[in-house]
């Protein structure tokens, strides 16, 4: 049968079912049990005995096989499955001589049934509900996956989340852990004393991360507004107002590309404790990764995609400058500050030696210019990919941090203490020990605005608001960025984003 035709039948049964006058999408049904409590309390039931405990249980068919007299149903609940033993005798003593028969010809797999019974265990050892009544809840026109072959188009499966979820148990557990990973988050966060609180959704300027906003429009203010693509300038004017340690999980919406890796609405941790640093940053990022890997999992040695992740030792931390030249041979450190013509051309002799002649960042590069962002690139194009086990990259070229404080060592002048966290190739988590000199935030909003002006459309606006906010004195403070999405891939073994984001962006049919 086709699915209009399997729709047009289901809706015939419902009118039969109005025609008997049985009840329409009843208003409620209160389960006594789960089926996993169910299961759990009655494990040592032994084989054809029945408990005399009267239950009741709610779900949806996921399977039917009806016997002549007998009928074993398969119902399935938030918590898990338990069969329904149905006798045509038991039923119609109870609820008259055509129940069973309904209960045959009316329903079928997918219909919400909500049931009364007690706990039998039958000749085969399966523990069922011995029913005595039963109520059909909710009448279902579209048929559920086949068996055999479920819910496997991808693409499918992410545009019917609600069918995905019925018959794919593990999709259900990924969502039970990505709830369990934000409020381990939460728990860790405000067991140290940090306070979460709500920042807004639209901004009058888009700030605090390189990315593209999305643009609406307000009718009554005629105000043009951006989805903030980060919370941070918030959250850090919290901090210059006196709450000394503040979080934010919320949404960030950036009008990028879409890949394994990339919604452009997805969910981040933000955190800003004052009088730290990025040090102490990454002390409170290991603990948070760990804690979540122990409470969701159960364990720190964790399976992802063929690799064996070990979050219980010590997290590496390296510098990005050592990652590169450990991955290309290329060691930039070796130039100054400032390139000249000479060093420029020893760049390019190092980079063909390693078969990078053709750098993007290279062929920017002019006297007086800095290196900085041709590490990046390198470490993007050769480095990231290999960092499985869990990796602090440290110490970041300024030219691509503007919020970030210079590093305190002056023998590394145009570094800031930034790191990122890798973790199976992946960035998990950014922090800074954040910019609280106005006079150098402004400057390098500044050579920000220069590059927008220059068509970089990811560039950081001058945000006078949050200088202001500055000037009236940040504390030392560490930030910290992670995204909740990129953890949760890595704790239920997800090869892509979508795959643990309940509803991902799609193109329209």
């Amino acid at each position: 049968m086709s699915e209009e035709d399997i729709r047009a039948a289901r809706i015939g049964k419902l009118d039969q079912m109005k025609t008997l006058g049985l009840p329409i999408y009843p208003h409620s049904f209160k389960p006594t049990h789960s089926a996993q409590a169910l299961q759990e309390h009655y494990k040592n039931l032994p084989h054809e005995q029945e408990a005399m405990e009267v239950v009741q249980v709610a779900g949806r068919i996921m399977l039917r096989r009806v016997m002549g007299k007998l009928a074993f149903l398969t119902l399935q609940d938030a918590s898990g499955q338990i069969q329904l033993y149905c006798e045509k005798s038991r039923i119609t003593d109870h609820m008259g001589a055509e129940a069973f028969k309904q209960l045959d010809k009316l329903t079928d797999a997918g219909d919400i049934l909500g049931v009364e019974g007690t706990l039998y265990r039958t000749q085969k050892g399966e523990l069922s509900v011995y029913i005595t009544s039963y109520i059909l809840l909710t009448k279902t026109f579209l048929p559920l996956p086949e068996k055999h072959k479920g819910l496997t188009d991808v693409e499918k499966r992410y545009r019917q989340r609600y069918v995905d979820l019925i018959v794919n148990p593990e999709v259900r557990d990924t969502f039970r852990k990505r709830a369990l990973t934000i409020r381990t988050l939460r728990h860790v966060l405000d067991a140290q004393d940090f306070l979460e609180i709500d920042t807004p959704v639209l901004h009058t300027q888009a700030g605090g991360a390189a990315a593209q906003p999305f643009v609406t429009y307000h009718k009554a203010l005629d105000l043009q507004l951006y989805l903030r693509i980060a919370t941070e300038l918030h959250l850090k004017r919290l901090v210059v107002g006196g709450l000394e340690r503040v979080y934010e999980i919320g949404r960030i919406f950036r009008n990028e590309g879409i890949s394994t890796r990339h919604n452009p609405e997805f969910t981040s941790l933000e955190v800003y404790q004052a009088y730290a640093d990025y040090f102490d940053m990454m002390d409170l990022t290991e603990t948070l990764v760990r804690t979540c890997a122990q409470e969701v999992c159960g364990r720190t040695l964790l399976p992802y995609q063929g690799h064996e992740v070990d979050v219980a030792r010590p997290f590496r931390r390296a510098t990005m400058h050592e990652l590169v030249r450990e991955g290309t041979g290329i060691d930039l450190h070796l130039f100054p500050r400032h390139l000249s013509d000479g060093d420029i051309a020893a760049i390019g002799k190092m980079l063909k030696a390693a078969g990078m002649e053709y750098s993007k960042e290279f062929h920017k590069l002019k006297p007086g210019d800095s290196a900085g962002l041709l590490l990046v690139e390198l470490f993007e194009q050769n480095v990231e990919t290999t960092l499985i086990q869990p990796t602090f990259v440290l110490d970041f070229p300024v030219e691509n941090s503007p919020l970030a404080k210079k590093h305190r060592d002056p023998r590394f002048p145009g570094l800031v203490e930034r790191f990122e966290l890798y973790i199976v190739g992946r960035e998990t988590a950014n922090s800074f020990t954040e910019l609280n000199d106005p006079i150098d935030q402004r400057a390098r909003f500044e050579e920000q605005a220069r590059q927008r002006d220059a068509g970089d459309e990811e560039a950081h606006p001058l945000d006078e608001d949050f200088l202001t906010a500055i000037e009236h004195g940040l504390p030392p403070t560490g930030g910290m960025g992670m995204g909740i999405d990129r953890l949760v891939m890595l704790l239920t073994d997800s090869p892509s984003i979508r795959d643990v984001i309940p509803f991902p962006t799609l193109r329209p049919e």
